[in-house]
């Protein structure tokens, strides 16, 4: 079922328009061969989910280094891995099941955000309906649509599953305190795990849930060392191996980023330049474009945001702001629940504001990773989670309220009709305007029977090598191209010399790197510094190849630019 509603966000925004006027029939996208969101980001994390399964086939030799950013170490490590899901890419291969996995991936990425939002209030005590609202507010929030780009940003569902695992095998929750009976510990171990998976997809947002999974296990043992209550061997036994996987998984990933760190000690973000992603407090009341009953109506509002939009605009929805106020006054909570869960939506939303905010700066400093990250918005997945408790809260009083306000036949009516419109206000709230764009088609210049690795495409930039990271799936060859969030000076100084591309620097660069082929798109040079090439005469030690619209020159390794 929830596989089934997740789908309403794979059909184009003029199909939902369609279908919901009565006009006429418009053909779902083609998942094989459009992509959800853009033809940027989102093809370069086409690429990642297949890299990860090519890796998989090849026992994970030379993981971290991956067939881009060459000469470059730990290029993989430049952006957030997804190798959480690599066993995706062992399913298809090329471009196309490149395409089509990344969107099967973005439906069921919301749909477990969903599913563990849904199991997260179940588990702290909220009814089925209220339970709903939570995982609809955080699933759908509409902040999430602006990194429709971002699967490893919309991937948040194993934080909540985890935690709901966690709480049940504890035998924890909000109504019911801590009960032994309800202790489960294969529930504990499970979520011990999910937590490593989620991590597995990157800090992005794993850092933040690190810090927090570690600051509940400290009041969790504060906790305990006051009540001294009886715990079983199995849930000790449970804890500590999960622990330890979770430790190792996190240590595992935490070393790679920091190798990056020493081998590109520019990758730290300086105060200014996160100060240029940071959003203000009017960006809690902006969607982004692609809000459905929003997008339109803030486009000035996001304008006046200014910097990076996408990383400004943090609206959680104005349906859960008014159902998580009214749930600090109506609520199944505890006021200590509640006012803990308000601590919990300032204090996210303060360094969610990043360098607007007054404490960001303490997490920048003295709390490791932090100052890796130039992206502080993206913390506004922790006052979402706040906010969709406390609108559980409310809504779980008003269906027992209902309930018992009732004739005893028409009580679960008159429940459902009370609570309900509010799901189904939270939901409509949430419905996206995605665009699903037409992947680049993979240029014939780019097969290994015409360009042999390694190689390097030109024009190479930010923007043209995401699309070069997809064509790359289709046989992984080595090549100099590769985009991240960080440009190394090594592969900025090759994109720099290129432009000169046959003088002698360019051409005694390539030599040094055994670059054996380098690929001309005509579709892309016009304007750019690559357009000269064109139109180069012979020269010695390059054979050129023009390879339908496209240019491909061989460059003799053995022969050196006289």
């Amino acid at each position: 079922m929830l596989l089934a509603v997740a789908m309403i966000w794979l059909i184009p925004p003029y199909a939902v328009r369609v279908v919901t006027a009565g006009a006429k029939t418009v053909p779902i996208a083609d998942p094989a061969h459009t992509i959800v969101g853009d033809v940027g980001d989102p093809t370069a994390q086409a690429w990642l989910v297949g890299w990860g399964g090519h890796a998989l086939t090849h026992g994970l030799r030379g993981l971290w280094d991956t067939n881009a950013f060459y000469p470059d170490k730990y290029g993989l490590a430049l952006n957030d891995s997804l190798l959480g899901y690599a066993p995706a890419g062992l399913i298809g291969d090329g471009v196309v099941g490149a395409v089509l996995r990344y969107n099967i991936l973005f439906v069921l990425a919301f749909a477990l955000a969903f599913l563990g939002g849904y199991a997260l209030l179940r588990q702290l005590g909220a009814n089925k309906v209220a339970a709903a609202v939570a995982g609809a507010a955080l699933a759908y929030a509409p902040w999430r649509y602006g990194h429709d780009g971002h699967l490893n940003i919309l991937s948040t569902g194993g934080i909540t599953l985890a935690l709901a695992m966690l709480a049940r095998g504890h035998g924890l929750s909000f109504t019911r305190g801590y009960l032994a009976e309800r202790v489960r510990p294969g529930w504990a171990f499970a979520g011990w795990l999910v937590a490593a998976w989620q991590v597995s997809l990157g800090f992005g947002v794993g850092l933040g849930f690190v810090y927090v999974l570690a600051a509940l296990c400290l009041i969790t043992l504060m906790a305990w060392l006051i009540h001294r209550p009886r715990l079983s061997l199995r849930l000790i036994v449970g804890d500590l191996i999960g622990g330890l996987v979770f430790t190792a998984v996190t240590g595992y990933f935490a070393y790679a980023y920091q190798h990056v760190r020493e081998l590109n000690p520019h990758v730290t973000r300086d105060w200014d330049y996160v100060a240029h992603f940071s959003p203000t407090l009017r960006g809690l009341l902006v969607a982004p474009q692609s809000s459905l009953p929003w997008g339109t109506l803030h486009s000035d509002a996001r304008t006046a945001l200014g910097g990076v939009p996408t990383e400004k605009v943090l609206l959680c929805g104005y349906a859960l702001y008014l159902l998580a106020f009214a749930g600090l006054f109506l609520s199944r909570w505890s006021p200590v629940q509640r006012l803990l869960l308000l601590s919990g939506v300032v204090v996210g939303v303060l360094l969610a504001l990043g360098t607007n905010g007054s404490i960001y700066r303490l997490l920048y400093l003295y709390v490791p990773g932090f100052d890796g990250s130039r992206t502080p918005g993206r913390l506004i997945l922790w006052p979402t989670l706040c906010l969709a408790i406390l609108a559980a809260g409310l809504v779980t009083h008003l269906y027992e309220a209902a309930r018992r306000g009732a004739k005893p036949e028409w009580s679960v009516e008159a429940a459902r009709l009370l609570t309900v419109p509010l799901l189904v206000l939270v939901l409509a709230e949430g419905l996206p305007d995605l665009h699903h764009p037409q992947t680049p088609a993979k240029p014939a210049a780019m097969a290994l029977a015409s360009a042999h690795a390694p190689i390097m495409v030109l024009p190479s930039d930010d923007g043209s090598d995401l699309n070069v990271l997809l064509w790359s799936t289709d046989g992984f060859p080595t090549m100099v191209n590769g985009a991240a969030s960080y440009t190394t000076p090594n592969r900025q100084a090759i994109r720099d010399v290129m432009a000169t591309f046959p003088s002698e620097p360019a051409l005694d660069r390539l030599h040094q790197l055994g670059i054996r082929s380098v690929v001309l798109l005509r579709d892309r040079v016009h304007g750019t510094p690559y357009e000269p090439l064109l139109y180069i005469p012979d020269v010695p030690g390059i054979t050129r190849h023009d390879v339908g619209p496209d240019v491909v020159y061989t460059i003799d390794t053995n022969t050196k630019n006289p």
